[in-house]
């Protein structure tokens, strides 16, 4: 019965990793370390704090009203590995927290492993509390060891601008999707309502002179500790070693987060479990330097998002599940998860999404009964997380191309949705007289969607052989005029899998 349902589960995959494109050319702190390092240019995003338009879109519940602890939340969820302290529980119940999670522009767009970061910012905004990203436009000059066998390769100016840009447009993109105008419209500071602040850390990091930061930070570091990070720990082991740029990482990355609290009054910092002896080195230093009385300020990690066989989810056979549109589009972002095998979906939905864990535990049990729809659960986890990174437009966008790829589907084909797709469906290039009027079988083959006229005459037979989602019983069929929509696509397939695209 398991294999039945996963052979249905296959013929019912939304035909994007075996498809192919064929193209036809027809035509505020009391105390500051640094009086003299200022954040600059701070980007603010209104938010409301407990909805969301995937929220909206899903039968979903405001956490308030059932608990009050986002740290809770994320237990339940399946999103916290690690707290500094278990009082944070308690005061994330009684008080406003402002939490911050860092991202390195290492490349032109975050990608699926920095969206839990997000996630869970989301998460405590929609508990009440204050967000901040943190750009690393200080700490990528360096580079993070942490997870890293090989000291990661120096940036230039110009790339650290670009890809700053690049993942300071995704994060506010999907903030402003996933907001409303309810706040106090925009501020100039975090302690505005319902704002999530973008900032960058070389706004203050290129104020700091190398004498001051030694003698006002670098004296409370301890090498010992420092070398006992872990990260820092298989990085000496390895035959490769760590360089000193590396090691100092730690220090940098604990010094942003004493900042943001002096200056900015951040007392949560947040980040995957392999962040742990960084955000723990933040800690130490405000503890150290401040000496403040009780727990002021928190570090908490979420697990590192992975596959039910301990392989890192977020890649695929083409590279990195992007979260830029310009990189990945909407119906390949959507393919990814609709492909999702069952034994992970139910955990990918409690840490990906904001549904219910009452309709996510319903999925699971569903999954369990006769009758089940294969790919239900699949389709739910692809639809909410599209729409949570693309928006509404997005996941329309993901939907028609999804359909319109569908043998037999009578969506009404047209230019513009091949369009937005060709990149991500194998494609080739014929000449007009090498399509019109000549007979589907030759087409079949000359475009490479089969390896012969018999295998062609074959699927024909069987009903497995379509022309613009239309199953074609004839032989004789020929490429007529009318059959290339929009003047300019055709689109062939083999079976449920295979499609041939022509433009």
């Amino acid at each position: 019965m398991a294999a039945a349902a996963a052979a249905a589960a296959a013929r019912t995959l939304l035909y994007s990793s075996h498809s192919k494109l064929f193209f036809f050319p027809f035509s505020n702190c009391s105390k500051k370390l640094h009086r003299s390092i200022i954040n600059k240019n701070p980007i603010f995003v209104p938010l409301r704090c407990l909805q969301s338009a995937q929220q909206n879109a899903s039968t979903t519940h405001d956490p308030m009203r059932s608990r009050s602890s986002v740290v809770d939340i994320l237990e339940e969820r399946g999103l916290l590995e690690c707290i500094t302290s278990d009082n944070l529980r308690s005061i994330s119940t009684t008080s406003t927290l402002k939490a911050y999670c860092g991202f390195d522009p290492t490349a032109e767009s975050l990608h699926l492993g920095n969206l839990l970061g997000i996630i869970v910012l989301s998460w405590f905004q929609r508990c009440g509390h204050k967000a901040v990203a943190l750009i690393g436009g200080a700490t990528a000059r360096i580079g993070d060891p942490s997870g890293k066998s090989l000291e990661r390769p120096e940036l230039d100016a110009d790339t650290l601008e670009n890809n700053t840009q690049g993942i300071t447009n995704v994060i506010t993109r999907i903030l402003h999707m996933n907001s409303s105008s309810n706040g106090d419209g925009v501020g100039n500071h975090l302690n505005s309502s319902s704002f999530f602040v973008v900032m960058n850390n070389y706004d203050w990091w290129k104020e700091v002179r190398l004498l001051d930061f030694l003698k006002q930070v670098g004296r409370f570091a301890r090498v010992g500790t420092m070398m006992g990070k872990e990260s820092v720990k298989k990085r000496l082991e390895s035959e490769q070693g760590m360089s000193y740029t590396e090691f100092t990482y730690q220090l940098l990355q604990g010094y942003d987060f004493l900042y943001l609290y002096q200056n900015e009054g951040v007392n949560v910092q947040i980040g995957g479990s392999d962040q742990w002896g960084n955000i723990t080195a933040g800690t130490e230093l405000i503890r150290k330097i401040l000496q403040p009385e009780g727990d002021v300020a928190f570090g908490l990690t979420f697990p590192l998002l992975l596959k039910s066989d301990g392989t890192k989810f977020g890649k695929s056979e083409d590279g990195a599940i992007w979260l830029s549109p310009s990189m990945l589009s909407p119906y390949k972002f959507y393919q990814y998860f609709f492909s999702v095998p069952d034994a992970d979906v139910i955990r990918f939905l409690k840490i990906l999404t904001f549904l219910d864990m009452e309709e996510i535990d319903e999925l699971e049990k569903e999954m369990n009964r006769p009758g089940y729809t294969p790919n239900t659960a699949q389709r739910r986890l692809a639809e909410q997380v599209t729409l949570f990174v693309h928006g509404e437009d997005g996941l329309n966008e993901a939907l028609k191309a999804t359909e319109a790829l569908r043998p037999g589907a009578e969506t009404k084909l047209d230019w513009k949705t091949f369009e937005g797709i060709a990149e991500d469906v194998p494609s080739c290039s014929l000449a007009s007289d090498q399509v019109l009027n000549i007979s589907l079988i030759d087409l079949s083959v000359s475009s490479g969607l089969l390896d012969s006229k018999s295998a062609a005459r074959r699927l024909l037979k069987q009903g497995g052989l379509y022309l613009n989602n239309s199953r074609v019983d004839s032989e004789t069929k020929r490429i007529e005029p009318q059959d290339i929509v929009d003047g300019k696509v055709l689109l062939l397939s083999a079976g449920k899998k295979n499609k041939v695209i022509g433009c």
